[in-house]
């Protein structure tokens, strides 16, 4: 524990700085929505500004950080989806178009490398599996902080990261044919 405020700040940063551009890139994703996603972060950093004092030094900073980005996005998404008001078409737009001109740097480059198929096969998958893709792929997350993040046996991950790369690689089969990543594999065939 960090008794000192001045150095209890420097250490925070030092510690959270760092992480910043994969929380986000994680919280864009989860969200799909620029300023969403900047809420979510930076709620994330408020609690853990004000539960760091009973962090442990030593341990693992950047799965205590994602572990609580996801569980404020679970209790967000209770809440957005009791309070979801559907949209027209053309403020659906309007809002996209809205949050590409504001994401920042990290969420536009995802955004000019992941296309709306890839979207929406990462839609599809259930919210466990899509937590732990965000985490070890957006997130750069080992194995291990994943686990700790999630509070789950390394084994779990690591078998739900596996159907989800699995289902993602049979969604995008006609995907990548189509643009000629694969050769001579059958769209039954996700091998």
């Amino acid at each position: 524990m960090l008794r000192d405020v001045p150095d209890r700040s420097a250490e925070f940063e030092r510690l959270s700085l760092p992480i910043a551009p994969a929380l986000y890139a994680t919280a864009y994703r989860l969200t799909g929505n620029a300023a969403r996603a900047e809420d979510l972060v930076q709620d994330t950093y408020v609690l853990a500004w004000q539960k760091f004092e009973h962090f442990e030094a030593g341990t693992n900073f950047k799965a205590w950080l994602f572990r609580m980005l996801i569980l404020i996005s679970k209790n967000e998404g209770r809440t957005h989806r009791k309070q979801a008001v559907p949209l027209s078409e053309e403020t659906e737009r309007s809002l996209a178009q809205d949050d590409a001109l504001h994401a920042p740097v990290a969420a536009l480059n995802y955004e000019d490398v992941v296309d709306d198929d890839f979207k929406r096969a990462l839609d599809r998958l259930d919210g466990d599996q899509r937590a732990i893709f965000m985490l070890v792929t957006l997130g750069e997350c080992s194995y291990q902080e994943c686990a700790e993040t999630l509070a789950l046996p390394i084994g779990t991950v690591m078998s739900r990261l596996h159907r989800a790369r699995r289902q993602l690689q049979g969604d995008l089969v006609d995907y990548a044919q189509k643009r000629g990543l694969l050769r001579g594999v059958g769209a039954g065939d996700t091998r």
